[in-house]
């Protein structure tokens, strides 16, 4: 509603509207109306993406997210498969792509959404390691703790007793600042 509002205080035309995506009615906006857009949109939290391959970055970004933060049941699907269906684009593709411009593979990537979701659940300690490994898709629990600590420095145990249990803005990890 907030980027709609902003579309039309600016005299456009909005066609479309969905969590994530606007299209408008206008080919073409004039470096000033865009450059004015990207500073109304920015001071809302919000940024203008309209390169194809920033779309398909930010589209690997939300459905990584999607599937390890907002789904309750354990992963058991590839996660080449579930983007390159999703996505409708061959996982080469993706995985190249993604590497270029974040500067890190999307395996990585979806590693740390993993240990930065294995950090919630540890929080909120409802489930134990051996829950979480399995909720999370780890084939053991010593293959979970061995990449946390990789990934934070220490054990699930040791984040899980510690006073600093810092986590990430999802937005914030993996390569360059989303």
């Amino acid at each position: 509603m907030a980027v709609a509002d902003i579309l039309h205080k600016a005299g456009l035309q909005v066609l479309h509207a969905d969590l994530g995506e606007v299209e408008i009615a206008e080919k073409e906006l004039s470096k000033e109306v865009l450059k004015n857009l990207q500073a109304a949109l920015e001071a809302v939290g919000f940024e203008i993406i309209d390169d194809k391959k920033s779309k398909v970055i930010e589209g690997i970004k939300t459905a990584v997210i999607d599937i390890i933060h907002h789904t309750s049941e354990p992963i058991a699907i590839k996660y080449s498969d579930y983007l390159s269906t999703k996505l409708q684009h061959d996982y080469s593709y993706l995985s190249k792509l993604f590497s270029e411009v974040e500067g890190i593979t999307i395996e990585q990537y979806i590693i740390n959404q993993k240990i930065e979701r294995v950090k919630e659940l540890l929080v909120y300690d409802e489930l134990s390691l051996s829950e979480v490994s399995y909720q999370m898709g780890y084939s053991s629990v010593a293959h979970l703790s061995a990449q946390f600590k990789k990934v934070t420095g220490m054990t699930p145990t040791v984040f899980k007793n510690s006073s600093k249990r810092e986590r990430k803005p999802l937005d914030n990890i993996g390569g360059h600042t989303a």
